[in-house]
Protein backbone atom coordinates (compact mmCIF):
# COMPACT_ATOMS: atom_id res chain seq x y z
CA UNK A 1 0.00 0.00 0.00
CA UNK A 2 1.19 3.40 -0.54
CA UNK A 3 0.23 6.70 1.13
CA UNK A 4 -2.76 8.32 -0.28
CA UNK A 5 -2.29 10.32 -2.86
CA UNK A 6 -5.14 12.73 -1.66
CA UNK A 7 -3.31 12.99 1.32
CA UNK A 8 -0.26 14.06 -0.16
CA UNK A 9 -1.66 16.33 -2.09
CA UNK A 10 -3.65 18.42 0.63
CA UNK A 11 -0.45 18.46 2.15
CA UNK A 12 1.22 20.47 -0.66
CA UNK A 13 -1.54 22.54 -2.10
CA UNK A 14 -1.45 23.71 1.72
CA UNK A 15 2.17 24.60 1.11
CA UNK A 16 3.09 23.25 4.75
CA UNK A 17 6.57 21.57 5.10
CA UNK A 18 6.52 17.72 6.31
CA UNK A 19 8.71 14.93 6.27
CA UNK A 20 8.17 10.98 5.59
CA UNK A 21 9.73 8.86 7.72
CA UNK A 22 9.82 4.91 6.88
CA UNK A 23 9.90 2.53 9.28
CA UNK A 24 9.60 -1.29 10.23
CA UNK A 25 6.25 -2.55 10.32
CA UNK A 26 4.52 -1.07 13.16
CA UNK A 27 0.50 -1.79 14.37
CA UNK A 28 0.28 -0.04 17.69
CA UNK A 29 0.40 3.43 18.03
CA UNK A 30 3.32 2.88 21.17
CA UNK A 31 5.15 0.61 18.88
CA UNK A 32 5.17 3.39 15.99
CA UNK A 33 6.42 5.99 18.32
CA UNK A 34 9.31 3.59 19.60
CA UNK A 35 9.78 2.87 16.09
CA UNK A 36 10.33 6.67 14.92
CA UNK A 37 12.13 7.54 18.17
CA UNK A 38 9.49 10.06 19.14
CA UNK A 39 8.02 10.62 22.57
CA UNK A 40 4.18 8.78 22.39
CA UNK A 41 3.25 12.53 23.50
CA UNK A 42 3.69 13.60 19.53
CA UNK A 43 2.44 10.31 18.37
CA UNK A 44 -1.32 10.67 16.93
CA UNK A 45 -3.32 7.66 16.82
CA UNK A 46 -6.52 7.84 15.02
CA UNK A 47 -9.68 6.35 16.96
CA UNK A 48 -12.62 5.71 15.12
CA UNK A 49 -16.14 6.38 17.18
CA UNK A 50 -19.79 5.73 16.17
CA UNK A 51 -22.64 7.40 17.69
CA UNK A 52 -25.82 7.09 16.55
CA UNK A 53 -25.12 6.23 12.64
CA UNK A 54 -22.39 8.36 12.66
CA UNK A 55 -18.61 7.61 12.54
CA UNK A 56 -16.04 10.53 14.18
CA UNK A 57 -12.40 10.66 14.22
CA UNK A 58 -10.53 11.26 17.60
CA UNK A 59 -6.99 12.00 17.63
CA UNK A 60 -4.88 11.44 20.78
CA UNK A 61 -1.65 11.02 21.75
CA UNK A 62 0.02 7.50 21.78
CA UNK A 63 0.08 7.53 25.65
CA UNK A 64 -3.57 8.26 25.81
CA UNK A 65 -6.52 6.12 25.75
CA UNK A 66 -10.04 7.61 24.89
CA UNK A 67 -12.27 8.11 27.43
CA UNK A 68 -15.77 7.81 26.48
CA UNK A 69 -17.38 9.36 28.83
CA UNK A 70 -15.55 12.73 27.58
CA UNK A 71 -16.33 11.97 24.48
CA UNK A 72 -20.20 12.07 24.87
CA UNK A 73 -20.37 15.01 27.01
CA UNK A 74 -18.49 16.69 24.25
CA UNK A 75 -20.70 15.55 21.50
CA UNK A 76 -23.89 15.72 23.61
CA UNK A 77 -24.57 12.02 22.94
CA UNK A 78 -22.80 8.34 23.88
CA UNK A 79 -20.18 7.05 21.80
CA UNK A 80 -18.72 3.41 21.58
CA UNK A 81 -15.87 2.35 19.84
CA UNK A 82 -16.20 1.94 16.01
CA UNK A 83 -16.22 -1.45 14.68
CA UNK A 84 -13.60 -2.36 11.72
CA UNK A 85 -15.42 -3.91 9.29
CA UNK A 86 -18.05 -1.05 9.45
CA UNK A 87 -15.24 1.72 8.99
CA UNK A 88 -13.19 0.02 6.85
CA UNK A 89 -14.70 1.51 3.47
CA UNK A 90 -14.66 5.06 4.57
CA UNK A 91 -10.77 4.60 4.30
CA UNK A 92 -10.42 2.89 0.84
CA UNK A 93 -6.86 4.37 0.62
CA UNK A 94 -5.08 2.91 3.79
CA UNK A 95 -4.60 0.27 5.56
CA UNK A 96 -6.58 -0.73 8.41
CA UNK A 97 -5.59 0.76 11.58
CA UNK A 98 -2.90 3.11 9.53
CA UNK A 99 -5.43 6.13 8.70
CA UNK A 100 -3.88 9.40 8.83
CA UNK A 101 -5.96 11.74 11.28
CA UNK A 102 -7.44 13.73 8.81
CA UNK A 103 -10.81 13.30 8.74
CA UNK A 104 -11.20 16.20 6.75
CA UNK A 105 -10.11 13.85 3.39
CA UNK A 106 -12.77 11.48 4.29
CA UNK A 107 -16.05 13.37 5.19
CA UNK A 108 -15.71 12.71 9.42
CA UNK A 109 -15.74 15.15 11.90
CA UNK A 110 -12.73 15.17 13.37
CA UNK A 111 -11.75 16.22 17.43
CA UNK A 112 -8.36 16.06 18.67
CA UNK A 113 -7.08 15.77 22.40
CA UNK A 114 -5.70 18.77 23.87
CA UNK A 115 -2.90 17.07 25.40
CA UNK A 116 -2.05 16.15 21.42
CA UNK A 117 -3.11 19.84 20.30
CA UNK A 118 0.11 21.50 23.39
CA UNK A 119 2.57 19.93 21.25
CA UNK A 120 4.94 21.54 18.66
CA UNK A 121 4.68 18.56 16.55
CA UNK A 122 2.76 15.53 15.45
CA UNK A 123 3.73 12.02 14.00
CA UNK A 124 1.13 9.88 12.42
CA UNK A 125 0.51 7.11 10.50
CA UNK A 126 0.57 7.87 6.55
CA UNK A 127 -2.07 5.26 5.42
CA UNK A 128 0.32 2.67 5.88
CA UNK A 129 2.39 0.85 8.42
CA UNK A 130 5.72 1.83 7.23
CA UNK A 131 4.95 5.06 6.46
CA UNK A 132 4.42 8.13 8.88
CA UNK A 133 4.34 11.99 8.68
CA UNK A 134 6.10 14.51 10.97
CA UNK A 135 4.32 18.07 10.78
CA UNK A 136 3.76 21.07 12.53
CA UNK A 137 0.81 20.78 15.29
CA UNK A 138 -0.26 23.75 13.94
CA UNK A 139 -0.15 23.17 10.38
CA UNK A 140 -2.26 20.14 11.14
CA UNK A 141 -4.64 22.04 12.75
CA UNK A 142 -5.17 24.90 9.63
CA UNK A 143 -5.38 22.13 7.37
CA UNK A 144 -7.80 19.72 9.24
CA UNK A 145 -9.96 22.25 11.33
CA UNK A 146 -10.42 19.88 14.02
CA UNK A 147 -12.36 20.38 17.57
CA UNK A 148 -10.09 20.70 20.37
CA UNK A 149 -11.55 19.01 23.71
CA UNK A 150 -10.62 16.85 26.78
CA UNK A 151 -11.13 13.57 25.25
CA UNK A 152 -8.64 11.10 26.30
CA UNK A 153 -6.80 9.32 29.79
CA UNK A 154 -3.23 9.50 30.25
CA UNK A 155 -1.69 6.07 30.45
CA UNK A 156 0.01 4.73 33.39
CA UNK A 157 3.79 3.56 32.22
CA UNK A 158 3.69 0.16 33.10
CA UNK A 159 6.53 -0.95 36.10
CA UNK A 160 8.84 -3.15 35.78
CA UNK A 161 9.34 -2.86 31.93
Amino acid sequence: MKIPKQLIDCLNENKVRYEILHHPEAVTAQRLAQAEHVKGRHHAKVVILKSGEQHLMTVLPADCQIDLEKVGKVIGKTASLGKEPEFKSLFPDCAIGAMPPFGNLYGLPTYVDKHLAEQDYIVFEAGTHTDAIKMSYRDYEKIVKPQVEDLAIKLQPMKGV
